[in-house]
């Protein structure tokens, strides 16, 4: 086994993480929920950017849907990001040759 191979392995994983750190920041992605009535965009670091609200759901008898409707566009946007996230961190790992399944402290 080259230890200094090895360390210039992690070093560039260190790297490349950062560069990964700063697109998943810069990404956005859309939770929905309701059919569409509630959409929200966030970044991959979880910042809100905007929430879009069917007119039809700005009823008084209806803010308790409403805020379900919200708290699931945003779990729906997490999720999504959250997936982002893993399938690029997977292709960063994926050049090291470590064994499948191997999770790093990251």
């Amino acid at each position: 086994m080259d230890f200094l191979k090895m360390m210039k392995q992690a070093k560039q994983m260190q790297e490349q993480m950062g560069s990964l750190q700063e697109e998943i920041a810069s990404v956005a992605v859309e939770g929905t929920a309701g059919g569409g009535m509630v959409t929200l965009t966030m970044t991959g670091k979880g910042e809100l950017k905007s929430i879009r609200i069917d007119p039809s759901m700005a009823k008084p008898d209806e803010v308790e849907i409403l805020e379900d409707l919200i708290l699931a566009a945003h779990q729906d946007a997490k999720a999504k990001a959250e997936a982002l996230l893993q399938q690029k961190t997977q292709e960063l790992m994926g050049g090291l040759g470590l064994p499948a399944g191997f999770k790093l402290p990251f």
